[in-house]
């Protein structure tokens, strides 16, 4: 089982920041619910602790509050690009010091979050708007859980 402790100060922020940033890339991708989104991101985050023991690594991130610094980027675009890269890094991170099976829970919550996060207020009588779909399938790219 692989711990926060096999991680530096700096790797762990990068994995931490994951799962909320995905949500802000979909939060960010269409207009309008942003509340009803950030609701829905941290009761991602609460679902998760009550499954509690399944994964100790997962168990460790969802115990942190979730927290990315939005104020850094200027645009939609600069924080889904930088986002993405952030995503894209986590699961190197992953791959290089979890278990195969720690890196697929953490691509399945970070999508399962984001899904959550699209689904949470309808734009144009539509559960999930094609913006979000399309930054849904973005994030989908970065993790690369397309092939796990």
């Amino acid at each position: 089982m692989t711990t926060k402790a096999a991680f530096t100060p700096e790797e762990w922020t990068a994995v931490l920041e994951g799962p909320p940033t995905a949500g802000m890339i979909v939060i960010t991708a269409a207009h309008g619910g942003m509340v009803r989104e950030t609701i829905a991101m941290s009761k991602a985050y609460a679902e998760a602790r009550a499954q509690h023991g399944e994964s100790e690594l997962l168990d460790e991130i969802v115990a942190a509050k979730p927290h990315v610094d939005h104020t850094r980027y200027h645009s939609a675009e600069e924080l889904k690009e930088h986002g993405l890269a952030h995503l894209r890094e986590a699961v190197t991170l992953l791959e290089s010091k979890a278990t195969p099976e720690e890196r697929d829970d953490y691509q399945r919550f970070v999508l399962a979050l984001a899904s959550r996060v699209a689904a949470a207020h309808s734009e144009h009588g539509q559960a999930v708007s094609p913006a979000e779909e399309a930054a849904i399938g973005e994030i989908t790219a970065a993790l690369g859980a397309a092939n796990s």
